[in-house]
């Protein structure tokens, strides 16, 4: 693998064909998918490393850090390179000089640069290579000159002791000797492509038989003869690349047979025009370990019998992009170590149509990969797989076969005795799966279905026999599935389940779920269904759930609080969620417990909804969130109530393009946290998050929120908190008087009178009566009385009533001025009836009267039962409310539950002293 990884690093495009890529880039995406990259004015400079490419300099900088170990000048108008120019960097380790002008590779640079290791000028003009050029250079390791028009005088390389890599293609070397003299003794790869020398001589290599080559690249090289022992100085060869050489197959035996004696391990021979391969091609490769062949590219169209017969140690066959018309028995003869044949687009349509014979595959007993991407066969028949013992993967993806558009237990029987663990039939235009018919894969562990045309029920009977399947791709379906309860009953170890863009949109509104046998389940992708309905136990049992995708459907009402029968939390049986994605889902509306309990969720994907305002709590318990996408959504405020608990942890933050609002209140503990964190990353922080208002910010970026703006209102706000409480307090009160003062008054009098008493009149004063008071009413409110006064009276307080106390022996004028005389206070009971009984208003009230002026005593009480107006009390009774203290003044209430109240405040009337106050 690492030798792979090596040659193909060496056969990557040169620089020259950016423009082109770019062009095409244009072209094919638009000017808004290639990305521009913005030009620079100075180096860039980052861990010892100078990077100078692209600004026009036509001479090295003199003000980079003395400490840099890279500096790369190329693409630049460097027409030398004069040692003095790099002495202020002795210590560089690798120069890149590449795609400028130079002419010629000044002797004293590496005595400037004693350390250097890796010298790159390719694409420059350097013409002359001389022995003196680079004597010093003994630390090179890398030196790269190609694409020049190298012409070598003496030894130039004969000083570097210590390169390991040397590319000179490109120069129109008329031959492949380098050096007359053995030197270049760690030299492990060597690149002579795109030159022009067409024989290869015994004696080319010669100076490299005390090195260990292991890598030759003669790509593109026109070779006709090879003259024999022309491989022997590098016997130690392993790796041989002659892609384009269009050799011919006479001149590629004799290639086969020149490498017989090498380790020859890899070989690459693409694009070679190898129309046909016959039983002799590879022969002289019979005696060599050769374990990588590649054949690429070739146009391919006839393999005669036993070609490969001579290759029993290959481990790898790639025939990709020919035109083999058959495979037969005897086509891979001999091939029994091989382990992987690549047969991608080897065998397309056309006329006649490909055949694959049946028991094609039975010689490769040890084939474990099976790549037939892209291909088009007349049939699978019963026997086109038959003896692939220990094959592991099949690959039939992008395929055209008749046999696999309606899948039977026929179609796959041949791979009975396969030990196959994945089955590729993406794109193969398959439109039934009848029950049974993956039957025979008992090792299976992944099938990937993606990008067919199935249009059936699944009952669960399609999957029998896959009881070790973990994984099933059904992605991308041109046609709709529907699912049943027992869809996957028999794959109850499925852990990876890709369904988008497949199902119909009430596939899953089912009761049991169709999901309920799978209870290993990590992943699962609903994605592009325009599923509307789901149910609350969609994802019951799926405890094992990790990553759930759902973006791209219909979900607008299901989170709705006005959703037929309330939200649907469909989130609660999945707590161990690591990944959920719902982009695109017109959501409007999260409703607070959506996303309870999901402390493990590290990636949340919203974008693309309508969400315009989120509640406090809905992300409180997501502590382990690191990445969180909430673009294009109509959200207005970043509030700490709702994003403090995960921003905590976050490593990436994507919330552009929604419509900001730059105020105090929405976006400062945002733009605060943006300007403190150094851990979250914010995609496009300048560009992509603008506000939206107010009007003096709209369109600017909510990073020229000015902060301070808010500091300045802070004795205003607390201003406004203050006043805003008393004003509220101050309504608070007067509706609690209003509609309460007298519950208030009422608990208060109970409070103050178990502490201070209810009378206020000494001793020595009470003694002075027989009554605490005399009762005046009309004859019409004696039943009121009897009912509401007398059973007041107890051994502390006692009424004198004018029918029940008269004096025995007086007359009635005489008992009523005595009694009177006897009583501490004159308590009223006002009607309207009252203030109309003559009797009443000539002789009591004025004989009452005339005992509170001749005693000086504040000794009335008034008790309402009606309403009557102060002036009907004053014509009446000669009296007047504001003659008597406030206390003294009583109205009957209304309601029942005041009557206490009423009750309570008599007794404090009829506790107050008589003397007047001075």
């Amino acid at each position: 693998m690492q030798r792979q990884t090596l040659v193909f690093e060496m056969m990557r495009a040169p620089c020259s064909l950016l423009p082109v890529v770019i062009t095409i880039c244009y072209l094919m995406a638009g000017p808004h998918n290639c990305v521009a990259i913005p030009k620079k004015t100075s180096c860039y400079v980052q861990d010892g490393r100078a990077d100078c490419r692209h600004l026009s300099l036509s001479a090295v900088p003199p003000d980079l850090p003395r400490n840099i170990t890279s500096l790369d000048m190329s693409h630049n108008r460097l027409k030398g390179i004069p040692p003095a120019t790099l002495t202020p960097y002795p210590g560089l380790l690798h120069l890149n000089i590449g795609y400028n002008s130079i002419t010629k590779l000044d002797p004293g640079l590496c005595q400037t640069l004693p350390l250097l290791q890796t010298l790159n000028m390719e694409h420059n003009q350097v013409y002359v290579l001389k022995t003196e050029d680079m004597s010093h250079c003994t630390n090179l390791t890398r030196l790269i000159m190609a694409s020049n028009k190298l012409k070598l005088q003496g030894e130039p390389f004969s000083a570097l002791q210590s390169l390991k890599v040397l590319d000179v293609s490109m120069n129109k070397l008329q031959s492949a000797k380098l050096s007359s003299q053995p030197q270049l003794p760690s030299l492990v790869s060597l690149s002579l492509a795109f030159n022009v020398f067409t024989t290869l001589k015994k004696d080319d290599f010669s100076f490299l038989n005390q090195s260990f080559l292991q890598v030759l690249n003669m790509s593109s090289v026109p070779l006709k003869t090879l003259e024999p022992g022309c491989f022997t100085p590098i016997s130690s060869l392993r790796t041989l690349i002659m892609d384009g050489s269009n050799m011919g197959t006479l001149v590629i035996s004799k290639l086969c047979s020149e490498l017989s004696g090498s380790s020859i391990d890899v070989l690459f021979l693409r694009k070679m025009k190898l129309i046909t391969l016959s039983n002799n091609t590879f022969k002289g490769l019979q005696k060599t370990n050769l374990t990588f062949l590649d054949l690429s590219r070739n146009g391919m169209v006839t393999i005669e019998p036993g070609s490969f017969q001579w290759l029993s140690r290959l481990l790898t066959l790639i025939l990709t992009d020919n035109n083999i018309k058959l495979l037969t028995m005897d086509t891979f003869q001999g091939l029994k170590s091989l382990k992987k044949l690549q047969l991608t687009k080897a065998l397309v349509g056309g006329h006649p149509t490909p055949v694959i014979k049946d028991f094609s595959f039975q010689p490769l007993s040890a084939l474990e990969s099976l790549i037939l991407q892209r291909t088009a066969v007349h049939a699978i028949t019963e026997y086109t797989f038959t003896g692939l013992t220990s094959l592991k993967e099949l690959d039939m993806s992008w395929s055209r076969y008749d046999s696999l558009r309606n899948i039977t237990k026929k179609t796959l029987v041949s791979l009975a005795g396969s030990p196959l663990r994945k089955l590729n039939l993406t794109g193969t235009a398959i439109a039934q799966i009848n029950p049974g018919c993956f039957s025979v894969l008992r090792n299976l562990t992944t099938l990937l279905l993606d990008f067919n045309f199935i249009k059936q029920n699944i009952t669960g009977k399609e999957f029998e026999g896959l009881g070790q399947v973990e994984e099933i791709h059904m992605s991308n379906n041109h046609q709709t599935v529907n699912l049943g309860s027992m869809s996957f009953v028999n794959v109850p170890k499925l852990r990876f389940l890709t369904l988008a863009r497949s199902l119909r949109a009430e596939a899953v509104n089912l009761n049991p779920s169709p999901f309920r046998p799978l209870p290993n389940l990590t992943f699962l992708d609903l994605s592009n269904n325009n599923i509307a309905n789901i149910r609350e136990n969609m994802l019951e049992g799926l405890v094992n759930l990790k990553v759930l995708k759902l973006q791209h459907n219909n979900f607008a009402r299901l989170w709705k609080s006005a959703n037929l029968g309330g939200p649907v939390l469909f989130l609660k049986h999945t707590l161990r969620l690591t990944t959920l994605e719902m982009d695109s889902n017109g959501l409007d509306e999260i409703p607070a417990e959506a996303l309870r309990g999901l402390s493990d969720l590290r990636q949340l994907s919203l974008a693309n909804n309508l969400i315009n305002r989120l509640k406090d709590s809905i992300f409180d318990d997501l502590n382990s969130l690191q990445v969180l996408n909430l673009q294009k959504n109509l959200i207005t405020a970043v509030r700490p109530e709702v994003f403090k608990t995960p921003l905590s942890n976050l490593r990436l933050l994507v919330i552009d393009k929604n419509p900001f609002d730059c105020t105090c209140e929405s976006m400062l503990w945002f733009v605060t946290w943006l300007n403190d964190t150094n851990v979250t990353s914010v995609p496009g922080l300048r560009d992509q998050y603008m506000c939206n208002t107010p009007l003096g910010y709209f369109n600017r970026s909510i990073m020229d929120f000015d902060g301070l703006s808010c500091k300045d209102m802070t004795p205003f706000q607390a201003l406004y908190i203050l006043s805003s409480t008393a004003v509220i307090t101050l309504i608070v009160t007067a509706l609690l008087v209003r509609f309460q003062g007298w519950r208030i008054q009422f608990y208060w009098n109970i409070l103050i009178n178990r502490t201070l008493g209810f009378s206020d009149a000494t001793v020595e004063e009470g003694r002075e009566f027989e009554y605490d008071a005399y009762i005046i009413h009309a004859e019409e409110d004696s039943s009121w009385v009897e009912r509401r006064m007398v059973p007041l009276e107890n051994d502390q307080c006692k009424f004198c009533l004018e029918d029940r106390d008269a004096v025995p022996g007086t007359s009635q004028l005489q008992s009523i001025v005595e009694n009177m005389r006897n009583s501490r206070k004159i308590l009223f009971v006002v009607t309207e009836t009252l203030l109309k009984d003559p009797w009443c208003r000539r002789f009591k009230a004025h004989h009452a009267l005339h005992q509170v002026i001749e005693a000086s005593r504040d000794s009335v009480v008034l008790v309402f039962l009606q309403d009557v107006h102060d002036y009907k009390l004053s014509h009446s009774l000669l009296l007047r409310r504001g003659m008597l203290r406030p206390c003294c003044i009583l109205d009957w209430p209304v309601h029942k539950e005041r009557v206490p109240a009423f009750h309570q405040k008599l007794l404090i009337a009829l506790g107050m002293t008589n003397r007047l106050q001075n």
